[in-house]
């Protein structure tokens, strides 16, 4: 990944471009893995900011991605907790507006950019927070940004701010799934085989464009280091056994 802004200024939030499954007009904003996710259940996994040491939740089913990640880099690290900080470090919505859309700005590939993803890593930790990025998105009408997040408390009790421009996801495995249903939430399931997504009667996403292309709920399949002995770990065994692979380089906008 390329950074946007080489050096960590204070008050300035860190954007990312690119990866394995995104194309280069997305923006990727990010936040410490498990610390930043309130109500992570079945993923939660988190790393020390200092060690990399890794801690899977007592009722951890699948390791999350993003954690994985951050043990292996310190400088994945470093900048999902200097965004955390200086977020936190806010404690007025309109400043949290603001030091965003600043920082967007900051970047001089902006006019290129065409979406924006909040939190490949990390999730809405408040309901400011998360009312400060519908903020955000109503104020660039031209980017689509679009977010998975298991914050579902914040994004009920907003429905009405969500604007037609934020794309989001609810992520099933969290402490409030219930709230799927009830409000008819789009949802996104992780799933160890394409096989149990067809059951489910879910289409996989191999590229993240359900995620904002489409209205209708999805499955991901299993990826990244998952704890040994553990279904997750198998699974991911059996995936690798017969070539198939979540995310790929090579995977073009699929049909919706």
């Amino acid at each position: 990944m390329a950074l946007f802004l080489k050096k960590y200024d204070k008050g300035i939030l860190k954007f990312m471009t690119g990866n394995a499954k995104l194309s280069k007009d997305t923006l990727i904003f990010d936040l410490p893995a498990g610390h930043a996710c309130p109500f992570a259940l079945n993923c939660l996994a988190k790393t020390s900011p200092v060690t990399g040491r890794l801690t899977d939740g007592k009722e951890t089913q699948f390791r999350c991605f993003a954690a994985t990640g951050e043990a292996l880099s310190p400088q994945a690290r470093n900048l999902r907790w200097h965004n955390f900080d200086t977020l936190r470090s806010l404690k007025v919505e309109n400043q949290m507006v603001e030091t965003i859309l600043t920082s967007l700005r900051a970047s001089k590939k902006l006019d290129k950019i065409t979406k924006v993803r909040v939190h490949a890593s990390g999730d809405f930790f408040n309901e400011m927070y998360f009312r400060a990025w519908m903020t955000v998105a109503k104020t660039l009408p031209h980017i689509i940004f679009y977010a998975y997040t298991k914050s579902l408390p914040y994004w009920v009790n907003s429905l009405e701010l969500v604007p037609s421009n934020f794309k989001l996801n609810a992520s099933k495995g969290g402490k409030f799934d219930h709230l799927i249903s009830e409000h008819n939430l789009k949802y996104v399931e992780v799933v160890h085989s394409e096989a149990e997504a067809k059951k489910k009667k879910l289409k996989v996403d191999h590229n993240d464009s359900f995620a904002w292309a489409i209205n209708k709920s999805f499955a991901l399949l299993i990826h990244g280091t998952q704890p040994a002995g553990t279904e997750a770990s198998k699974a991911m065994q059996k995936l690798r056994t017969e070539g198939v692979n979540g995310y790929s380089r090579k995977n073009k906008l699929q049909k919706v």
